[in-house]
Formats: C-alpha cells, structure tokens, sequence
C-alpha cells in the first residue's frame, strides 16, 4: 500500500515526521518514508489553492492508493471547539462566480458550469469515496469551503454563513478534493481547528494545540490502515 500524506506547510506535520523512517527524497516537495511497512509519500504544496492543484496534479494519477490532506481550519461559531479534529467530508471553491452588484452568483449560478459536473454533486464537492480507516470513520463531519483570503471581518463572515452556511474554512481543502475525486482516488481531509472563523483576533488562536491534536489524529489514521 502506497499513501500520500498531503500538508499545506511541514510544521503543521513536523511531529508525525518524526515518526516516520526517511527513505528517498523525491523532488523539492516530497519525499517518500516508511511506517509500519506502508510507503507514506509526503507532498508539501504550499499555502493556498493554486499551489495545492499544481503539486497534487503532477503527482497523483494512478501512483496510490489513498491520500490524506491534514492541516488547520477555522471553524464558523458554535460549530467545533479549538483543538476539536474533523473529517471535512465536503467542501467548495466559494469565491468562483461573479458579484451581482450586492449579490453574489457562483459558477454554477452563472451557467458556466452544471451543478452536478463531475467531481461536483450539487454544486459541491461531496467526498463519497469510501474508507475501512476506522480511525477516519469515527471523526466527526463537517462541510468546508476553501478561500483565498480567511474571513476576519463581521460583515462577510456574516454574508458567507448565510450564502453557504459552511462550518469550517481552510486554504487548501477543495483543491485536495478535486484532485484526488477527479482522480478516484480514496481521500480524506483532516482538519484541527486552531481558531474561530470572527474579526481578526489572534490572540484567541490556539496554533500549537491544533497542530498537537492533527499530529496524534493523523498517527492514528496511519496505524490503522
């Protein structure tokens, strides 16, 4: 079994590094270790969207057998707690579409695409490849949308809930998706929550709890494939 273990930044995977046995270096981006006899292939993408669909396209088509995206998010108020790790199990590209003076229209709205063009089903990217992982099974779910910019600011954080009603929020996650349903590859994302998604106050971030909860969540994941 070959895995592909995918992170925005290798701090937000340092201590499951450390666990694992380096074996090649593959590019500047990944290289490839060994854990309980499973090839694990790291990719590091970048921050953002445009970096994630780059790395993960040159790399996935038909070299694994499952890939596992984990990383921070912010979660919407009074949906999870910091620290809390979920399984982001559908996500969207938020920003694609057009303002309609005070009114948004996404893509879809727009006609530019069908709302159930693959790997999209209504409008969204629902993530209905199966997984035996009990350890990916017994995280709770969340709906994700992927920005460029995180939401800080009570008017648009206010405009977003009542557009999408999402409940958490990443940089990276829908691109992730794409990739690897275009691809039918079995997936997850796994998300900690380091903050909550309010006008900008990092004073109320909890980084280092988010990044200790992913790491044990993601050891577990791997021990049980």
């Amino acid at each position: 079994m070959i895995i592909l273990l995918v992170a925005a930044t290798a701090f937000e995977l340092e201590p499951v590094l450390k666990s694992l046995s380096f074996k090649k270096k593959r590019n500047d981006n990944l290289n490839s270790y060994l854990f309980n006899n499973i090839q694990i292939d790291v990719l590091i993408t970048g921050v953002g969207m445009v970096a994630t669909a780059f790395e993960m396209g040159k790399i996935i088509s038909g070299k694994y057998d499952f890939a596992l995206n984990v990383g921070i998010a912010g979660s919407f108020p009074g949906k999870f707690k910091i620290g809390e790790v979920i399984h982001v199990n559908q996500d969207n590209f938020i920003e694609l579409g057009a303002e309609n003076d005070e009114d948004f229209l996404s893509i879809f709205e727009m006609g530019l695409i069908k709302p159930d063009t693959f790997p999209f089903s209504k409008a969204k990217l629902i993530n209905n490849l199966k997984t035996s992982n009990s350890a990916i099974n017994n995280l709770k779910t969340a709906t994700g949308i992927t920005v460029n910019k995180v939401h800080g600011n009570a008017k648009s954080i206010e405009k977003i809930i009542n557009l999408f009603n999402p409940e958490t929020e990443s940089m990276e996650g829908a691109s992730f998706l794409f990739a690897c349903m275009s691809e039918n590859l079995p997936c997850a994302q796994i998300r900690s929550i380091s903050n909550i998604v309010e006008k900008r106050n990092r004073e109320n971030w909890n980084i280092p709890l988010a990044i200790e909860n992913l790491n044990k969540t993601a050891l577990q994941i791997l021990s049980s494939f």
